[in-house]
């Protein structure tokens, strides 16, 4: 069993910043990829940033000079700070990572969301 475990968002004015965190625990051998989606009412999920265990990352066009995704691979966490906040970010965000158990299977993972309202 794998555990992802979110904590971070809330509510902040358009312009204001939040910070996400997640972090996993379970039967991981290794991370191949952790990143953040979002999903907005009555809208699909969508990925908003990814970072892979080389450090690699991605980003939504949307967020792309705004969001920052990090990752301490010591504590199997990954952060996404956000920055100038715009009402269109308003969604709950899902922690998610791409990892390989220690029986050798390749498991996609969520977190439980948390809440990101921003306000005009």
């Amino acid at each position: 069993q794998v555990q992802l475990v979110q904590s971070g968002g809330g509510l902040v004015q358009a312009g204001g910043s939040l910070s996400l965190s997640c972090t996993a625990s379970g039967s991981i051998f290794s991370i191949n990829v952790m990143g953040w989606y979002r999903q907005a009412p009555g809208q699909q999920r969508e990925l908003v940033a990814t970072i892979t265990s080389g450090g690699s990352t991605n980003y939504a066009d949307s967020v792309k000079g705004r969001f920052t995704i990090s990752r301490d691979k010591a504590k199997n966490t990954v952060n996404l700070q956000m920055n100038s906040l715009k009402p269109e970010d308003t969604a709950v965000y899902y922690c998610n990572t791409n990892y390989r158990t220690t029986h050798g299977a390749v498991i996609n993972a969520w977190g439980q969301g948390t809440q990101v309202t921003v306000s005009s």
